[in-house]
This record gives C-alpha cells, structure tokens and sequence, in this order.
C-alpha cells in the first residue's frame, strides 16, 4: 500500500511548477487579456498546469497567425493553489492591475463560484471553466458557459446506465466534502428516486486525505453493489486501491474528473474496471486522426510531457473561446459574447467529443456523455452519447 500512496502523491504534484502570469511581450492597446484563475502547486496542479499549457499552445497559434481580428491574445494566470481566499485575491488582482477582459478556463468549482461576484460587477464573462456546477449555468444573471456536460449530467447518465444495464441495487456515494462532491451526492439521489432507490450510504473525505481504509470498509459492509465518486486524481486511486487490497471487487464510477490517462497508469492496476461518464473522447495515439497525433507532437514538444485529460479539456475550451471571440469580431464584451457563444452549434472538438451547441439560450455545451471503462493503458467507450 505504501507505494501505491507514493505513486498517488506523486501523480498530485509532479506537475512542473511553471510561472504563467504576466507575458513574453508587452501589452498592446489592441490585446484581448484572458484572465484564468487555476492551480499550480496545490492538490489539483496536475489538472492546472495542463489546461493553461493547452490554452497557451492554441493561443499563441492564434497570435503568430495574426491574431484574432487583429488582436493578439494575452493569457495571464494566477495560481490560487486550490484555496478560495486565494481565488478571490487572484481575481481581484487580474481585473485591477492586469485589466483581464475575460476569463477562460479557470479551476475548481468553489473557486470559480467565489468569485463570479467580482466578475459580474466587472462585466467580465467566465468562458469555459473548468467546474461543471449547475450553479454556474443556471442561475438567471449567470455570465458562465460551460463546455461539455456538468458532472450533475454526467452522473446521473451513468447512474442510469448502470441500474437499467448492470442491476445495480445498492448504490454509495465516495465524494470529496466541497461544493463538487455535494453536485454529485443530488445527482445520485436525483437519479435513483427515478428508479424507486435510495442512496445506501454517503461517505465524505477533504480532497487532501490520503487515508481510505476505513471508509472504504464502512462501504463494504454497507453491501455496496457501485460507489459513485466525486473525486480528484489521488482520491481515486486510494480508495480503489483500498478496496482491491481489502479483496473488495465492487464497480466504482465517477465524473470526467475521474477520466484520464494518468489513472490508468496507477500501480498494480488498483484502478482498473472504473467506470468514467465524459464528455471528452481520450485519444489512442496508435489509432488517433492525423491531426490529433499533431496536436499530441506539438503538445509534447512544447512541455516535454504527454497530454493528458486536462489537456484535451484545455485545446477544447481553447478552441471554443477563440471562436466565441472571432463571431463576436474580437469584442471581448459580454453583450457580443453572448450573442456569439449562442451561434454556436453542432460543434465538436478535435478529439471528438460529444456534439455542443449553445443556442437557444444554453450555457452548456451539451447534456450527454459517454460512459468509458478502464481496460489496460485505456479507456474503452461503453455508449453512444447518453443522458437521463
């Protein structure tokens, strides 16, 4: 067990610690600021890093062609180490003295919603984070659009898929003790009450423990038959990895959070058979398109690493806000924005995600996921794209 822990705590924080804030060139007048708020050196900086490399990789592209309409976009990040006060600090800090017109891609769904009053006073629309909340989207002055399905969609297709396909009966919920973890605990209970059941049991934990023996055996001796997870990266493997040790064969399933290339490789396969409901399709260099393995080359030559999950989220928000930008003619403001974003439909991603529309007055890209399984160094997609 003690070196499945160190392997865990290392997939946590072996992200290269990297300064984005401020630019290689100076400031012109014309420049569009993208403000992001992420983290970079706390417990979800594997997830950080490489979603700001993603949208630094594309919007250099950007700018090396010219620009969007002629502006040129200037990324500026700040590190609010998974902690809200800091998220707060380090918004406040990008709209007065870095003067960010819009936000794209910031982390953390307690952290993104802390902050969106500053935003709103702002007038500065919050494209594309990563924090896939209801609250974000369904609010009736929301400024938020999200790519993708939230992880309350998310769950409940695969709650579903798992009563009505594999007889599940006694259904638990692992989940970490933050706003993320109470959005997957409704959705479960949403979802099941469609099917006449009831949640078995709720287990809570902070995203920084490392210690799952006894509460994955509260779990076992529940008679859990599937635990749905609202977890991080470590806080899957753990767990999983206590139950193999413990000789417990229950099915675990979680959100796009728990869908990544890193999971596969956790040691001794303590996370093999986990079931993972996304949005986002993880590519198999060895089959990929053309244009695929050219953004993983390119990737990979840039950062000396292998995409991973966070990555593929990162080109696709990316790609997204450069395109809400240039339907909006390179206007940064909410009112263009909004019309720009609600253009865009039947739109799909590089790796060849789930359809996305934002018509109609939807802030989410789409309500459907794929349910995956973790077979080997892969994820093997189990559906079509599903709801509930």
């Amino acid at each position: 067990m003690r070196h499945i822990l160190r392997a865990a705590l290392l997939i946590g924080l072996a992200a290269p610690v990297l300064c984005f804030s401020g630019s290689s060139y100076a400031q012109g007048k014309s420049d569009i600021v993208v403000g992001t708020i992420t983290d970079l050196s706390g417990p979800a900086a594997v997830y950080g890093h490489a979603v700001v490399n993603a949208m630094r990789l594309r919007f250099d592209a950007v700018n090396a062609a010219g620009g969007i309409r002629g502006r040129k976009l200037k990324l500026v990040v700040e590190d609010h180490q998974f902690q809200v006060p800091r998220a707060v600090q380090a918004t406040s800090k990008l709209l007065r003295l870095d003067h960010a017109q819009v936000f794209v891609g910031s982390l953390g769904t307690a952290q993104v919603q802390a902050v969106l009053p500053q935003l709103r006073a702002a007038g500065v629309a919050n494209l594309f984070p990563m924090a896939a909340s209801r609250d974000l989207v369904h609010a009736p002055d929301a400024i938020s659009w999200i790519s993708g399905s939230l992880y309350y969609d998310q769950i409940r297709a695969g709650v579903k898929w798992m009563v009505e396909t594999q007889a599940k009966q006694a259904v638990c919920v692992m989940a970490q003790g933050t706003d993320y973890g109470e959005e997957v605990q409704q959705a479960v209970k949403d979802e099941l009450a469609r099917h006449g059941q009831s949640v078995k049991m709720v287990v809570t934990h902070r995203p920084i423990d490392t210690d799952f023996s006894a509460p994955v055996q509260r779990l076992r001796n529940a008679g859990c038959d599937l635990v749905v997870l609202a977890t991080l990266l470590r806080d899957t493997i753990l767990p999983m990895a206590s139950a193999k040790t413990a000789g417990w064969n229950v099915d675990f399933l979680g959100p796009s959070t728990t869908h990544d290339y890193l999971l596969a490789q956790a040691p001794g396969g303590a996370t093999q058979g986990l079931y993972s409901v996304s949005s986002i399709a993880l590519p198999d260099r060895a089959a990929a398109p053309a244009g695929v393995v050219a953004w993983m080359d390119a990737y990979k030559a840039r950062f000396n690493t292998e995409p991973n999950a966070a990555a593929i989220y990162g080109a696709t928000i990316a790609d997204l806000a450069v395109l809400a930008l240039d339907r909006a003619g390179g206007d940064a403001g909410m009112a263009k924005l909004t019309r720009s974003i609600a253009s865009i439909r039947g739109w799909r991603d590089l790796f060849g995600g789930t359809l996305q529309s934002f018509g109609d007055g939807g802030r989410q890209g789409t309500r459907q996921a794929y349910v995956y399984q973790l077979r080997g160094p892969h994820y093997e997609r189990l559906t079509e794209a599903v709801g509930y």
